[in-house]
């Protein structure tokens, strides 16, 4: 099974980001899935995070499924408005996207063999 497996649509995921000053904030999510290569999250009720990632671009996310742990790391794009708004809109009718939440990722971290593998 690839790393991208624990990230796909569907998934819960544990998102931390930081705000300028330091102050840490976590928060979970179900992801969306891979577009381009990168990870979509709709917003639907994050304001601390968005902030934090407003002022921040830095985001690290832990994925688990069944006995796999990887830690995301990546650089965050923030829309609400176009493609991936829509893609996050048309999702969840129950609980409305404020935004789209795209992750490029920089590093993946294979937490049970304690090592980097992207």
């Amino acid at each position: 099974m690839s790393w991208k497996n624990v990230f796909d649509k569907g998934q819960e995921l544990v998102l931390s980001t930081c705000s300028l000053n330091g102050t840490p904030n976590v928060n979970v999510v179900i992801s969306l899935g891979f577009y381009d290569n990168k990870l979509l999250i709709a917003d639907a009720q994050m304001k601390t995070t968005i902030k934090n990632l407003k002022e921040n671009n830095k985001i690290c996310i832990f994925a688990k499924q069944k006995n796999l742990y990887y830690r995301l790391k990546g650089d965050v794009e923030i829309f609400n408005s176009g493609k991936f708004f829509d893609l996050c809109v048309a999702n969840d009718e129950q609980y409305p996207a404020k935004n789209a939440v795209l992750v490029s990722v920089n590093e993946i971290f294979d937490l049970d063999k304690g090592k980097r593998i992207v």
